[in-house]
């Protein structure tokens, strides 16, 4: 006679979440991302109904990337603007730096933060930042 061994998944809370509340929390943590990163991409917000465990997922990892740790989030915010210039990736820059105002990160930071970039990736990397933020942050 053969033995077989049930396995038991649990499922996520929000399995058992009334639809109403569930988009209601949904929205609220788009606002919320908007708020920290700018504007968010038409992909990411069809991922609320598209493939709902995935968004939530993402937005659970997004918050403890995000969170002070040993870095403030205004420290990350420019690694994060500094990244996404190097790979100079117009729509991260650009989401990037709206959030960085939302966090008090000013333009001469995001300079200095740049300089950083230019240092390790280039020229091209620089200016493509640099341009960027004239654009969004005019001061």
């Amino acid at each position: 006679m053969k033995m077989v061994k049930t396995v038991t998944r649990k499922v996520p809370a929000t399995k058992n979440v009334p639809a109403a509340k569930k988009a209601a929390t949904t929205k609220k943590s788009i606002s919320d991302l908007e708020k920290k990163i700018g504007k968010v991409p038409k992909f990411f917000k069809e991922l609320t109904t598209n493939d709902p465990e995935m968004f939530e997922l993402v937005m659970k990892f997004e918050q403890h990337i995000w969170d002070e740790g040993k870095l403030s989030k205004k420290t990350k915010k420019l690694i994060a603007i500094s990244i996404a210039a190097a790979l100079r990736d117009q729509h991260a820059v650009r989401a990037q730096l709206a959030g960085a105002a939302n966090l008090g990160v000013t333009k001469a930071e995001v300079e200095e933060a740049l300089r950083v970039t230019f240092l390790l990736s280039g020229m091209p990397a620089y200016v493509y930042g640099k341009a960027q933020l004239d654009d969004v942050m005019k001061k």
